[in-house]
């Protein structure tokens, strides 16, 4: 288990980091690989391209890497004939990746091509800690495309042990369609990425 070290700054705030004196961790997280069916390794494909407006650094038969930034690859996809389709109950192992924005205009924005593309969300919430929308692939993966909340990441830290978090760690749904006029009105950013007070939620 990895152990943490808890700090308090001289104005007050709690600010948490890993104790790195035994273990080493990772430097980054570098990219993600997906099995897919072979029905499904295109438009998977396709999915993935559109949604990161990203690019193929290479693809063979029965693989595809694609990035969308400096690295050789952030997505790859591996075709494969004996992977299962999902059915029925949500099944155990991932259940979503996530991707970060820096503003909520670039968030607005990210979602008007989506939806142009005919992408549209599957879930839109304010967690607190981050504005979010999710989105599904065709294999029932989950997305989530982020902008933080918080100018930094104590602050962060620092919501997330408060008592409104210990009630509701989940978020506070919204209309994405509002959330865009919103951001468009010009409405000042820290007014909407406040969480509402919704009361107890622990799940979606």
């Amino acid at each position: 288990m990895v152990t943490h070290i808890t700090t308090q700054t001289q104005n007050g705030k709690i600010q948490l980091s890993p104790d790195k004196s035994k273990r080493i961790s990772p430097e980054a997280l570098c990219h993600i690989v997906l099995r897919t069916t072979p029905d499904n390794f295109d438009c998977m494909v396709d999915f993935y391209l559109t949604i990161l407006a990203g690019r193929v650094s290479h693809q063979s038969h029965r693989l595809c890497f694609m990035t969308y930034d400096y690295e050789h690859h952030r997505i790859a996809l591996i075709k494969d004939a004996t992977a299962v389709p999902r059915e029925g109950a949500p099944q155990v192992g991932l259940h979503h990746v996530a991707f970060g924005f820096k503003t909520l205009q670039d968030l607005v924005t990210s979602y008007e091509e989506k939806k142009a593309a005919g992408m549209l969300p599957v879930w839109s919430v304010n967690h607190g800690m981050s504005t979010s929308m999710y989105y599904e692939d065709p294999d029932g993966n989950q997305l989530e495309f982020q902008v933080d909340n918080f100018d930094t990441v104590p602050e962060a830290v620092e919501f997330m042990a408060s008592p409104a978090f210990e009630e509701n760690p989940i978020g506070a749904d919204f209309d994405p369609e509002v959330f865009v006029e919103r951001v468009k009105s010009g409405e000042d950013d820290k007014s909407i990425k406040a969480r509402p007070n919704i009361g107890p939620r622990d799940r979606r």
